[in-house]
């Protein structure tokens, strides 16, 4: 098994995202915002299967010691510099994350649901109660903790997988269909530090850490079949959730619509 296997077993999730009647959703301001509000956690927990490897593959802790593969440590300390402390339209420095959040206070979202959930995941300092104990809708609920399941529970080369496959290798062709829609959307509205968020992430991921990720994944699995195995089910595990977290804020832009 190859990377090729695992891209030929994902095609049929990865075709249902990148056709997903959600993009022709997102018709107005208001939309759009939904969509924000709801994605970031996307964004954020992201963060946390990153650094997830990078605790994994690197060593983090003192006093210090060599991992095993030097390639891997390479690898992830790249795709982190990046997205830890990448450069702002503006040239500061931020993570990806901390980017989206402005992005969304720039163009009029609201985060103040993400920033208390935040807080509540410290002040209980349990991330499993915290998911289960929010308002959030049930499906989103799910994306996290399908995350934060494999990161607790999962090896190296499945957090990779859902690193990858789920996000790394999908991002640039979704996020290419979501900018597209937007400035077709929302010609007069400046979406400038969003538009800048989008871009920067596919061309870091198309030119950079996507494939800088795939080798992540030979390096982890090797020869070994039942790593492949692995790394194939979480793989469309992952892109299942994220289905689902599309369906979500679909439904919940449609119940808004509606209401309004």
């Amino acid at each position: 098994m190859n990377i090729q296997h695992i891209n030929n077993s994902i095609e049929a999730q990865k075709s249902v995202l990148l056709q997903h009647s959600l993009y022709n959703k997102v018709k107005t301001i208001e939309d759009l915002h939904t969509f924000l509000e709801s994605h970031v956690y996307a964004v954020w927990d992201f963060m946390s299967l990153l650094k997830a490897l990078q605790s994994r593959l690197t060593c983090t802790t003192t006093p210090w010691f060599a991992t095993q593969n030097p390639e891997t440590r390479y690898l992830i300390n790249e795709i982190v510099l990046a997205e830890e402390t990448d450069l702002t339209l503006d040239g500061r420095r931020q993570s990806h994350f901390e980017m989206y959040l402005e992005a969304m206070e720039d163009c009029g979202a609201d985060i103040s649901k993400i920033n208390s959930f935040l807080s509540e995941i410290q002040s209980l300092q349990n991330i499993f109660v915290a998911i289960k104990k929010s308002d959030l809708h049930p499906n989103i609920k799910a994306f996290l903790d399908f995350t934060f399941r494999v990161i607790e529970e999962g090896k190296p080369h499945e957090i990779a997988a859902a690193f990858t496959f789920g996000r790394e290798d999908l991002i640039p062709s979704m996020f290419h269909a979501i900018l597209k829609n937007f400035q077709e959307q929302f010609p007069e509205t400046d979406l400038s530090k969003l538009i800048y968020y989008f871009e920067r992430h596919i061309e870091l991921d198309a030119d950079e850490h996507g494939p800088m990720a795939m080798q992540m994944i030979n390096e982890l699995c090797g020869e070994d079949p039942q790593k492949w195995n692995e790394v194939e089910e979480v793989s469309i595990l992952a892109l299942e959730k994220r289905i689902e977290l599309w369906n979500a804020i679909e439904e919940i832009i449609i119940m808004k619509v509606e209401m309004a």
